[in-house]
């Protein structure tokens, strides 16, 4: 595209910008998603905002994050209302703005800010017609459906697996289920079935510590909170790396089917490796566990996700919560029999390999949208 197809700007001149509002009366059942700094935060039937809309986060933490929706809805006090002038297509400048990083535009250091009159003077370049505008974000719209579709499709899976799960070891409906059961510290469980502790079924260790500007002779994948509370899935290739000494990392690497735990944070959300990966090891935020019957990993992961929410009672600590291994090596748990579990892995490991293999295809689409961003922006890249 030539660069007489496109014009410099200021911002105020495609979106005109105002403060949102406080929260309005929320309701679960309500038809206009209230959209905060950190986007949908809820759903009500008022609005303040009835067009194609730009939302901008404007305070805190989520200071600069953009957000686009077209029709009603309410943009709270802690984001700015974007209303698209009619000469512009509102998708595209949603793109427009994630590609400029808000954040660098932000005043204040203790209480971070973005304001109108910040907005208003950034300068920007976009095509002259709004058509070539269109096309360009539906190039990048195309992406970001498509990995919508895939998070929905997992949800989808994901639900299905907890529902067997269920089935199986809570109401004790499994295939070869005779309705026998006997007594256990923990209820009636089937005949066959046995009591356990999370200590005696596998070991624990903490992650490693180490310092930003560590400069050791290998790069390793790190596995952090933030991976582990994304997604239930490790994988290599969504991972930050850090360089420290093999000697010094060796003792962290982690195994497939290991389970990985946040220990302070997020405590008690709960990630797995399913498939063999080298170098990849875990920060000293979580906690790995490694079975000592292979078989019963993806049980135990069921397990550690459903006790999330007692794990978030039993965690200590004033201003960060925190678990330890000594909270959760005499946890009581059901031990079913190996010939169930078998059954039970045989069923579930293709659900979870279907939902891993779609991540994975999410990450190429993220990185292949993310590189695309500034070309598209630029006109770097003619449509």
């Amino acid at each position: 595209m030539s660069a007489e197809g496109w014009t410099d700007i200021n911002l105020e001149s495609t979106i005109e910008f105002r403060n949102g509002k406080s929260s309005p009366l929320r309701s679960e059942n309500g038809l206009n998603p209230v959209f905060g700094g950190n986007g949908i935060i809820g759903f009500t039937d008022e609005s303040n905002s009835n067009f194609e809309t730009v939302i901008v986060g404007r305070v805190g933490a989520y200071c600069g994050n953009v957000y686009y929706h077209k029709g009603k809805c309410w943009v709270t006090d802690n984001a700015i209302i974007g209303k698209v002038r009619e000469q512009c297509d509102g998708l595209f400048l949603y793109y427009l703005l994630k590609s400029i990083g808000l954040n660098n535009h932000r005043t204040g250091s203790s209480q971070p800010l973005v304001n109108q009159s910040i907005l208003n003077s950034i300068k920007v370049k976009l095509p002259k017609e709004k058509q070539t505008q269109s096309r360009i974000a539906s190039i990048l719209s195309a992406l970001d459906e498509k990995i919508e579709l895939n998070r929905q499709t997992n949800a989808t899976l994901e639900a299905i697996a907890q529902a067997i799960f269920r089935e199986w070891f809570v109401d004790f409906n499994f295939p070869g289920a005779t309705g026998e059961m006997v007594e256990s510290e923990l209820g009636m469980i089937p005949r066959g079935w046995r009591m356990g502790t999370l200590g005696e079924e596998g070991t624990f260790k903490n992650g490693i510590n180490y310092s930003r500007d560590e400069n050791g002779d290998s790069l390793s994948p790190i596995v952090n909170v933030r991976d582990i509370v994304e997604s239930k899935f490790i994988s290599k290739q969504n991972l930050d790396s850090v360089q420290i000494n093999k000697q010094k990392a060796f003792p962290y690497l982690l195994s497939a089917d290991d389970i990985l735990l946040v220990r302070s944070a997020s405590p008690g959300e709960t990630a797995i490796l399913l498939q063999p990966e080298q170098d990849i090891i875990y920060s000293g935020f979580t906690i790995r566990y490694r079975l000592i019957k292979k078989e019963y990993f993806l049980y135990l992961f069921f397990i550690f996700q459903n006790l999330k929410n007692a794990l978030d009672h039993i965690s200590n600590g004033t201003t960060l919560k925190n678990i330890n291994q000594e909270m959760l090596k005499p946890y009581k748990v059901i031990i079913p029999n190996v010939e169930t579990i078998i059954e039970f892995n045989n069923l579930i490991k293709p659900i979870f390999d279907s939902i891993q293999n779609t991540n994975q295809q999410s990450a190429t689409l993220a990185a292949t949208r993310d590189a695309l961003l500034p070309k598209l922006m630029s006109g770097e890249v003619e449509v």
